[in-house]
C-alpha cells in the first residue's frame, strides 16, 4: 500500500514537472529567436543558440531537470524528451534520485544544505550529454517543508540553492528556485476527459485536488481554493487546496505534543533517559 501511495505521488509530481520543464524550454526557444546585437558577447550567445537548434533538429532530443524539495527529502527528476517536428514532446525516460533529510533540516546551517544539491547535480551531469548541458532547464520547487519555516530562514536556503544552480553548467532563469504555494502544489490532475481526484499526503502538508463536473462547485468554493492552468491548448479549472501542517510528519509531531520549529523531547515512561530531538530529527527518526 505504501509503495502504491509513493508511486501515485511520483506520477502526479511528474505531470507537473513535465509541464514546468516544457514551459521553460518553450520560453527559452522563443528567446533564442530574438534579434541580438553585434557585440562579441552577444555573438557568442547567438552561436550557442544556433548550435542548440542544430543539435535538437538533428537529434530531436532535449532534457529538463526538476528538483522536488519536500519536507522529508530532496529529489531530482531528470526528464528526457523526444520531439518530432510540429508534434508535442514525448517523455521517453526519467532518472530519479532522492536524498534525506529535506532542505528545511538545514535552516540553521545553510552552508551544509549545498552538499546534497551538488551531489544530485552530479547525477544530472552523468545522465545528460555534455553538449546539451547549457540548453537544459534547471528548476527547484520547494513545498511544505520550507513553507513552515520563518520567511527569512526559507529565503536563505533558496538563495543558497540559486547560487549553486547559477554556478552549474545548466540553463537557469532568475525564477529557477521558488516555494510552491498550496494551490500550485495540489494542481496535479490528469488532463484527459476521464479525470481523477487526488489526495496527496506529504510530510508537512496534505493536498486535495479534483476537476469539478460543474461550474457551480467552483463558484461555491472558498477564496484561494481554486486554480486554473493552460496545457496543450486547453484550460483546466480545478479545486485545489493544501492543508499546511497536516502532512504525515507534522501531524505525528502534533499528536506527540510538539511544535514546529522548536526542540522536542518525545514522551516516554518515567525513568527512561532520551536525548533531546529537534523537529527535523523527529520528522526523520
Amino acid at each position: 500500500m505504501e509503495a502504491m501511495k509513493m508511486s501515485k505521488r511520483f506520477f502526479a509530481f511528474g505531470i507537473l514537472a513535465c509541464i514546468a520543464i516544457y514551459v521553460a524550454y518553450i520560453k527559452w526557444h522563443l528567446d533564442s529567436k530574438q534579434v541580438v546585437g553585434a557585440t562579441e558577447g552577444v555573438a557568442e550567445s547567438r552561436g550557442d543558440k544556433l548550435n542548440h537548434q542544430a543539435l535538437t533538429a538533428e537529434l530531436s532530443v532535449f532534457y529538463g531537470i526538476m528538483f522536488d524539495a519536500g519536507s522529508t527529502g530532496t529529489r531530482i527528476h531528470i526528464f528526457k524528451f523526444t520531439q518530432q517536428p510540429k508534434e508535442t514532446p514525448k517523455l521517453t525516460h526519467e532518472t530519479f534520485k532522492a536524498l534525506k533529510p529535506g532542505l528545511s533540516a538545514y535552516a540553521d546551517d545553510v552552508e551544509k544544505s549545498g552538499q546534497g544539491i551538488k551531489e544530485l547535480l552530479e547525477v544530472a551531469k552523468e545522465e545528460i550529454p555534455m553538449e546539451l548541458w547549457k540548453f537544459t532547464p534547471l528548476v527547484l520547487k520547494a513545498t511544505a517543508g520550507l513553507r513552515l519555516l520563518p520567511g527569512e530562514k526559507a529565503q536563505k536556503l533558496l538563495d543558497k540553492v540559486k547560487e549553486i544552480f547559477q554556478a552549474s553548467p545548466f540553463f537557469v532563469r532568475d525564477n529557477c528556485v521558488s516555494i510552491m504555494n498550496g494551490t500550485d502544489e495540489g494542481s496535479l490532475d490528469d488532463p484527459q476527459k476521464r479525470s481523477v481526484g487526488m489526495l496527496d499526503l506529504g510530510g508537512g502538508s496534505t493536498q486535495i485536488t479534483f476537476l469539478p463536473r460543474t461550474e457551480a462547485t467552483l463558484q461555491a468554493s472558498p477564496a484561494g481554493h481554486t486554480t486554473s492552468f493552460r496545457m496543450f491548448n486547453n484550460t483546466y479549472k480545478l479545486y485545489s487546496y493544501s492543508y499546511l501542517g497536516l502532512g504525515l510528519m507534522s501531524a505525528r509531531l502534533a499528536i506527540l505534543g510538539g511544535v514546529e520549529g522548536k526542540p522536542f523531547v518525545c514522551p516516554l515512561p518515567t525513568g527512561l533517559k532520551v536525548p533531546e530531538w529537534n523537529v527535523d530529527s523527529c520528522h526523520h527518526g
